[in-house]
């Protein structure tokens, strides 16, 4: 059983949130909160697998809320509510330790895929929120982060390379001719070494370091 939190400063956003993730054989909703502050009061209280948190909310916001969860209950993966409008903030709560992303328009089917992933341990960005935060926010690579990458095989530097255009462990594979397994026991070995929790967190490493630039294909 997933034990999942919803914070959403909307009540009718918060209930709709809560009821479609209830409705979910493997899914119990353990607890709602409606600010930031409550958020991790909770997540410290109940210590759900999945927190669902929306970006805004009075008080402290999702992001300042996202940072706090991840350091002071680790084992609790966030999952982000955003929109467009707020990419700089996305960014922000990945490096956070954000495990996921919903647009707040998605289909709910949507949501209760993202709380799935990120309870196995895998990270999900919307497809429409990845390009765009990439493109506009990645930053380049600063004074010695390139030595980041230097505990890297060439072979794992090349796995992390596909990573970060998004490619699954089947893309990525077929790309670099070599089996889809291998490339899971290559990232694994990858989030090790960069001291990372999840392919998102190892994709911000891959343009922190510059190894990939926006734009690269």
């Amino acid at each position: 059983m997933i034990r999942v939190m919803v914070a959403d400063d909307q009540a009718m956003v918060r209930a709709g949130i809560a009821a479609v993730l209830a409705a979910e054989p493997d899914i119990e909703v353990v607890g709602q909160s409606a600010d930031g502050e409550a958020a991790v009061a909770q997540a410290v209280a109940l210590r759900p697998d999945v927190a669902v948190l929306d970006i805004r909310m009075p008080g402290i916001d999702g992001l300042t809320a996202t940072a706090r969860i991840t350091a002071e209950v680790p084992q609790t993966r966030v999952v982000v509510l955003t929109t467009f409008g707020l990419d700089e903030y996305v960014f922000a709560a990945l490096r956070a330790g954000a495990a996921g992303f919903v647009l707040k328009d998605a289909d709910p089917e949507r949501v209760v895929d993202a709380v799935r992933v990120v309870a196995g341990g895998d990270a999900l960005l919307d497809p429409g929120v990845t390009r765009r935060l990439i493109d506009q926010f990645a930053a380049g690579p600063g004074p010695g982060d390139a030595d980041r990458l230097a505990s890297l095989t060439p072979r794992e530097t090349d796995v992390l390379r596909q990573v970060a255009r998004g490619l699954s462990n089947v893309e990525a594979a077929a790309a670099l001719g070599i089996s889809p397994a291998t490339v899971k026991d290559h990232v694994a070995v990858i989030l090790g070494k960069l001291g990372v929790r999840d392919r998102v967190q190892a994709t911000i490493a891959a343009y922190e370091t510059g190894l990939i630039r926006p734009g690269m294909r």
